[in-house]
């Protein structure tokens, strides 16, 4: 393939810039995104818009694609699963192959990707949630304890690795969740819609049974700041106002004295005023008996887990007090304390990414250190080295701002591609023969044909799909 480049000049005399015609011979360019997420597509699609030349072969752990699309967004909300028509798009392109069942660092040395390809794209997200970090956490002679609410969305969209989780929700019927995000806002609504509401979703069959048989009837969803401070959207909170016969219950005292306290601060944020006054609409003081409820808490923090002769377990809060300015406040212990007993105690604080073999890795911040999407070690950039998605930024944002961030990695690499000479595919395609995993690894036209199984067994009762959650048996529908 040939080339046109134009190469500015700068005349001695005049210093005006010159440009002049080189023609270039060189090979197609290849990339190898790590994770088939979200942050993967959104860069392959970028790649395959602004480019002509470069092919692109995405690697993800799991025979499935498409990350937390399929295995985190709530089962109530396929609008926002729309975005898999665009990856699929991707995955059809002559210049994109999938390689499914293939864990990069155990199975395939990063190392290995690295000489073959012209850059390599850490995009594998996160896969381990933060923890509280107080006694009792673990459980108490192997019962109960704190469930990651990660792990709990998991369960009920199918992660195969977490079908294994004991979900009782039989033995009490109250759940505490920590965490005042948008996960713990689905928890919570999982939790407290009626499961007839849930039956025609891609929620997993087994998951549907358990909430079937669930005696839960109040969730408390507990953060340890104030009103103003909440990590949930407007969208989501709205949502728990529209469960049929549920009480909604917050201080309302603390929300207008709050509201009062940062009036000129809260009216600069149109989205936050909203979101309090949906509160003062919506939320009462206390609940009717014989109704379900949500109750939102503020101001409390978790101290200790302890079992409990009344309740499976019960949580231990300390009152806090905010100090410092309303964008900055610090929750501060008043050395008050409130005990919770309930059954099920979910932890949703903030997920959390995990080191690769052979790539640099911030172990305060949990992400690939880089500037802009160019991985660095050291401070210093390591060629050919990229990450996006939550290991490049975190553990933040909702899939528009994924996409943003892997367009800007995606337009990081197309930049730093001007100076490659390209990889021969044959290479490549060798270096996978001989790395052995080829065998195991699932393709997209496999991918397709599990896709198409799991619609034909939901149409049988009236669902999108019927997820498979076992990866023995994903492989044996594809091979």
């Amino acid at each position: 393939m040939k080339a046109f480049l134009l190469l500015p000049q700068r005349t001695a005399s005049s210093g005006i810039r010159r440009f002049s015609v080189s023609v270039q011979a060189y090979r197609d360019k290849n990339i190898a995104i790590v994770g088939g997420g979200a942050a993967g597509f959104y860069t392959a699609a970028r790649l395959l818009a602004k480019t002509q030349d470069v092919n692109i072969d995405i690697f993800e752990q799991l025979p499935t694609p498409y990350g937390l699309v399929r295995f985190g967004v709530a089962p109530d909300h396929p609008e926002v699963k729309n975005c898999t028509t665009k990856f699929d798009q991707v995955s059809g392109s002559p210049r994109v192959r999938y390689f499914g069942n293939i864990q990069v660092g155990r199975q395939l040395a990063l190392e290995k990707l690295r000489s073959a390809y012209d850059g390599v794209v850490l995009s594998y997200g996160a896969s381990e949630d933060r923890k509280l970090g107080i006694p009792g956490e673990d459980g108490v002679d192997g019962k109960w304890g704190v469930v990651p609410a990660r792990q709990f969305v998991a369960w009920y969209n199918g992660l195969p690795e977490a079908q294994g989780l004991d979900v009782d929700l039989k033995s009490f019927d109250r759940v505490v969740i920590v965490g005042h995000g948008n996960v713990a806002l689905d928890c919570a609504r999982i939790l407290l819609t009626e499961p007839s509401e849930l039956a025609s979703t891609d929620i997993t069959a087994h998951a549907l049974e358990t909430l079937r048989g669930s005696n839960v009837r109040h969730v408390e969803m507990v953060g340890r700041r104030g009103p103003l401070q909440v990590a949930f959207t407007t969208k989501e909170l709205r949502e728990m106002t529209k469960i049929p016969a549920l009480d909604f219950i917050c201080d309302r005292d603390l929300v207008a004295s709050e509201c009062a306290k940062w009036a000129e601060w809260l009216d600069a944020s149109r989205s936050l005023k909203r979101m309090m006054d949906l509160l003062t609409k919506h939320a009462v003081s206390a609940g009717h008996s014989g109704r379900k409820s949500f109750t939102l808490s503020f101001l409390k923090s978790p101290v200790e887990v302890v079992p409990d002769q009344a309740a499976p377990q019960r949580i231990r809060f300390q009152i806090n007090r905010l100090e410092g300015p309303v964008d900055a406040a610090r929750a501060v212990g008043t050395g008050e304390f409130v005990d919770v007993p309930c059954g099920l105690i979910l932890r949703s604080i903030g997920y959390a990414s995990t080191p690769l073999d052979g790539a640099p890795f911030d172990g305060r911040r949990k992400i690939i250190p880089n500037i802009a999407g160019r991985a660095t070690d050291n401070g210093e950039l390591v060629p050919g080295l990229y990450a996006a998605g939550w290991v490049k930024r975190g553990p933040v944002g909702v899939i528009a701002t994924t996409m943003q961030d892997a367009y800007r990695t995606a337009d990081a690499v197309i930049m730093d591609l001007v100076h490659s000479q390209g990889q021969p595919r044959e290479a490549i395609d060798q270096m996978l023969s001989e790395s052995g995993v080829l065998s195991s690894c699932v393709t997209n036209a496999q991918w397709k044909r599990l896709e198409a199984f799991e619609a034909e067994a939901g149409q049988l009762t009236g669902k999108p799909r019927e997820k498979v959650t076992n990866i023995e048996q994903m492989l044996n529908i594809v091979k």
